[in-house]
């Protein structure tokens, strides 16, 4: 059983963002939007198939730019490939979508749920983060940088 409760670990972040929870959730289900600001940094991204709707669903890459990063990709040596579903859409409120990584290795393998919550601060949106069931083969502390790091690209992008 230790095995199985490996496999259920959650990360998450937040931040504050000055934006409104219209603002911020409008950047979530506008594909151009997203493919600016979700890719980490040195990272770029591309969108497949995206269909904003609860059930709808989306395929995502996202590249490292350059050969020189700390980490190797989970679909290729540079680049991750993902596809999932919409699973809700609050407006101004939450987005939950499925992750599931197309990979070769199994420390991969899995649904990945990620949580998007906004709620109306004073100083504008606290945005956080909450993925639950991350794929063992993802390191806590590079997915910690990587939600932070997507965090202030969607503060760069709506502030």
């Amino acid at each position: 059983m230790a095995s199985e409760s490996n496999k259920k670990r959650v990360d998450s972040a937040s931040r504050i963002i000055k934006a409104s929870t219209q603002t911020i959730y409008k950047a979530f289900v506008d594909p151009r939007a997203l493919v600016l600001w979700l890719p980490p940094k040195g990272m770029k991204g591309h969108i497949f198939e995206f269909d904003a709707r609860a059930g709808g669903a989306y395929r995502i890459s996202l590249s490292y730019i350059g050969t020189d990063h700390p980490v190797e990709g989970k679909t290729s040596e540079d680049t991750d490939v993902s596809k999932g579903r919409f699973l809700e859409l609050t407006p101004g409120e939450r987005i939950v979508w499925s992750v599931e990584f197309e990979s070769e290795d199994p420390v991969y393998a899995g649904e990945m749920i990620m949580t998007w919550t906004l709620t109306a601060v004073p100083e504008g949106t606290n945005v956080t983060v909450v993925c639950e069931n991350v794929p063992e083969g993802i390191r806590k502390e590079d997915h910690d940088v990587g939600l932070r790091s997507t965090l202030e690209n969607l503060a760069e992008y709506t502030e």
